[in-house]
């Protein structure tokens, strides 16, 4: 090796990793994959192929400094490349306007027809008028195929449109013209069917940011103005009125109004926001008007991070699709060579010649493609991401999706899972009777000038209670460290503290320690508030369980899942939640790497194990776990990248929908699977014994593959949010 090649050698390996991403219109199916796949996997430089070829974009990572080698390999096999950059990757324009296609399409269906009519009438199929409407039917509905099997032929390249072209002109040398013509445009009328079959798929992603609308009114020095939604930038002023959409990712700062949020989180209720509240692009306002302040700009908004990363999922090969993969490869060679043994054999041991025997291995050879096989898991598994999606819940992968059928046990942190997260206070008892004391109104103006979270629960229950209530002034306001607060009102000195604060006071009485024993046997945080003659109410504070936990953990062990609780807290708080809400197993008092630890050993325990966290605090135990749940990711950049799925919002009820998902998912890529190996073994048998002709064999290849399509997109219908799975 010279030392220039060694130099160049050298460049490469240390050059840095860099992606291109190309839109290729004529991308859509496993044959142009294998076909560019053989193209590019081998050329220096290139590292790594990825496909997508519902959006029909191709991902190259590479270490050129130049990718034009890359576009020049890609239009050598009739693949225009169009570089994209960034956002969704809806197709463009096709190469062909749509409806010249079709005209060619049905010019070549009439004269495939007329070629059998006149053939039939005729009593030959070997007359001047059909071979004129046969070749004439060819060239309008098969030339592209004609194209591209000459591409697979230049390239080595075993695909349909290769056995489909060796099955055509095979046809015309042995002189069955005007089936060469019907079978010709059978098999286009199949693709253009499939073609829109696929782009039903298509739209289903697209439609996730379809919803949000083009033009927003923008404040712009004093004036509203109507500016593409493209060219907002981040700080603008937008307006929001009813029966519109959230044109971006903004958070609300003059007005009330109230959205549906469906589209994101999943969540059909409509929800009333005030000021400051986090607004989603996309979401419906419904009631209200009100101003906004762009949080995010249109390419990295919340739908639109869900959108791409449902993309980017695609391109992940589920399991079933790596194998589903590797059968193909194996299966199509075998297949073509059984054809030419047939050929072989039949024409020298059997009857009929070797026209005869020609015929039955072009048959064999039309059914040989596996089109139907292998298009079937990445339809199914995109439907099922998508329709994740659209329930709220952001599956980051085929493998997650496909692998979440098979948890045997969720583990949860309790606080903001299980819980909501704030304190609230659940409590309240007197223990004076005395009518002159208000006393969650001397409760809360006590702790109004507090930031303590749990201060801030008491005043949040006072206003709750009373909307339009005041507070009275405190005067020499202190406070307690570890025990609570005081201050001076209505001429004496007021505490509001806990059970050591009223000891130290020597306050403690036989009917206060009931009270108390009651409330901390409970897991709750206990206040007493104490007016200058002495204890006057009792309140509980805790982290208030979510209403939707319980219905959640029910939902697991109906599915055979267990639910194991993973907390900080002491143990009489977490007994005291574990028991409220059901849960099968409860491990306390841990530190973030005592999780991860306990998530390893369940693991070895039960098997396929899931964790149920925030992203963020429980990342150690996040990573352990088989499948990551980040909580309340929706409008949070780092839990939507990071996590394995993302649930929108923080409804836990999820989970096991989740898992509902992912058992459906299966059973229809089961479904789809045998479906496809069924029709091809039945027609294989049919050819073997004589009985297939080559117009079946395209019914066999094409109609097995729309059959495989719509039944996966079975799993889109009836799935709006809102609604669980089945």
């Amino acid at each position: 090796m010279t030392t220039r090649n060694r130099n160049e050698e050298q460049m490469i390996q240390i050059a840095p990793a860099k992606s291109v991403r190309y839109r290729i219109d004529k991308m859509d199916c496993p044959t142009e994959e294998q076909l560019i796949r053989k193209r590019l996997a081998l050329m220096p430089g290139v590292s790594r192929l990825e496909f997508n070829l519902l959006e029909r974009v191709l991902t190259v990572h590479h270490s050129l400094a130049d990718t034009s080698a890359i576009e020049v390999a890609l239009r050598g096999i009739g693949m225009v490349p169009t570089e994209i950059n960034s956002g969704l990757t809806g197709s463009q324009e096709r190469a062909k306007p749509f409806y010249q296609e079709r005209f060619l399409l049905i010019l070549g269906g009439l004269a495939a027809l007329g070629a059998e009519i006149t053939a039939w009438r005729l009593g030959s199929e070997t007359t001047w008028p059909v071979a004129v409407l046969s070749f004439f039917s060819i060239i309008t509905a098969g030339l592209p195929t004609l194209r591209k099997g000459w591409t697979a032929l230049r390239t080595f390249t075993l695909n349909i449109n290769f056995l489909m072209s060796i099955a055509v002109v095979g046809a015309v040398i042995i002189r069955k013209w005007p089936e060469a013509a019907m079978v010709t445009f059978l098999f286009a009328l199949a693709e253009a069917i499939e073609q829109l079959s696929l782009e039903n798929a298509r739209n289903a992603i697209r439609s996730l940011a379809a919803i949000v609308p083009d033009i927003a009114e923008v404040k712009t020095n004093g004036e509203w103005k109507s500016v593409p939604v493209a060219e907002v930038s981040l700080g603008s002023v937008v307006r929001l009125r009813a029966g519109e959409r959230i044109p971006l990712d903004s958070r609300l700062i003059d007005g009330a109004i109230s959205v549906n949020e469906a589209p994101i989180t999943g969540e059909s209720m409509p929800v009333d926001k005030k000021i400051e509240d986090r607004l989603f692009a996309g979401s419906v306002v419904l009631d209200g008007t009100g101003e906004a302040s762009v949080t995010a700009v249109a390419g990295e908004s919340t739908i639109a991070r869900i959108a791409n990363a449902i993309q980017e999922a695609q391109m992940q090969r589920a399991t079933t699709q790596r194998f589903v993969d590797t059968f193909a490869r194996y299966y199509t060679p075998s297949v073509v060579i059984l054809a030419i043994l047939v050929i072989l054999l039949g024409a020298a041991f059997g009857a009929g010649g070797l026209g005869r025997w020609v015929y039955e291995g072009l048959v064999i050879l039309v059914i040989a493609c596996p089109c139907a096989l292998v298009i079937s898991t990445p339809v199914t598994i995109v439907c099922g991401l998508t329709a994740g999606a659209r329930r709220g819940i952001l599956i980051k992968g085929g493998v997650h999706l496909e692998n979440g059928r098979k948890l045997k046990a969720v583990a949860m942190d309790k606080t903001g899972t299980l819980t909501r997260g704030t304190p609230a206070v659940t409590d309240s008892a007197l223990i004076s009777q005395r009518e002159r004391y208000d006393a969650l109104l001397y409760a809360a103006s006590i702790d109004e000038p507090s930031t303590h979270p749990i201060a801030r629960a008491v005043v949040n229950f006072f206003h709750e209670r009373r909307p339009n209530g005041s507070l009275i002034p405190v005067t020499d306001f202190r406070v307690l460290p570890g025990r609570g607060v005081t201050g001076k009102f209505d001429g004496g000195q007021w505490h509001l503290g806990n059970h050591p604060l009223m000891e130290e006071l020597g306050i403690c009485s036989p009917a206060l320690e009931s009270i108390l024993r009651d409330i901390e046997g409970a897991g709750k945080t206990a206040l007493v508030l104490s007016a200058p003659v002495g204890p006057i109410a009792v309140f509980g504070v805790a982290d208030e369980v979510r209403r939707e936990s319980k219905a959640a953990l029910l939902g697991l062990k109906r599915l055979a899942v267990q639910s194991i609780m993973l907390t900080g807290d002491n143990w009489t708080t977490a007994r005291a939640v574990a028991a409220e809400v059901v849960i099968d197993e409860v491990h306390a008092e841990l530190l973030p790497e005592d999780k991860a630890r306990i998530i390893g050993s369940l693991r070895e325990q039960k098997g396929f194990i899931g964790m149920v966290g925030d992203g963020i605090n429980d990342a150690p135990a996040l990573a352990r776990a088989d499948i990551g749940f980040a909580m309340g990711a929706a409008g949070t950049a780092t839990a939507i990248e990071t996590a394995d799925v993302a649930i929108m919002d923080d409804d836990l009820r999820k989970i096991p929908e989740f898992i509902r998902l992912s058992k459906r998912t299966a059973s229809v890529l089961k479904q789809n699977i045998t479906l496809a190996l069924l029709i091809k073994f039945v027609f294989l048998a049919l050819a073997l014994s004589q009985r297939a002709t080559l117009w079946m064999a395209i019914f066999a290849d094409m109609g097995g593959s729309l059959l495989v399509v719509f039944n996966g997109m079975r799993i889109l219908r009836g799935m709006k949010p809102g609604e669980g799975l089945k």
